[in-house]
């Protein structure tokens, strides 16, 4: 599993609801870092950010994950490699032994005969 926290940098709510979503995962998932991409996204309009890149940056060094800019609009601006890259994040992030075991357990099963 892994997540790509997403905000548009036009709306600077979306931005600031980051810190709350990264939280929520870390509380749910009960882990002190699990894998995350924080993805700056809109960042074609120019004329209306409300959300530089320096911050995005700042936000994703306090919340220490990766940070990556995008745009969907034709042509697609890194798209693809937000998705690569939060597989990438993925494979590198160790399994924690709780859920090594968890999964050990879903392999034994009972049999009623």
């Amino acid at each position: 599993d892994g997540f790509l926290l997403v905000y548009s940098v036009i709306d600077k709510q979306s931005y600031e609801n980051i810190v709350n979503f990264h939280t929520q995962i870390l509380r749910v998932k009960d882990r002190d870092n699990y894998p995350m991409l924080l993805v700056a996204n809109k960042v074609d309009l120019v004329h209306v950010r409300r959300v530089s890149e320096e911050e995005g940056r700042e936000l994703a060094q306090t919340l220490e994950i990766p940070y990556i800019e995008t745009s969907a609009k034709d042509p697609p601006l890194n798209v693809d490699s937000a998705f690569q890259e939060v597989v990438r994040i993925i494979r590198k992030h160790p399994p924690v032994e709780a859920e090594k075991s968890r999964n050990k357990k879903r392999t034994n099963k009972c049999l009623l005969m």
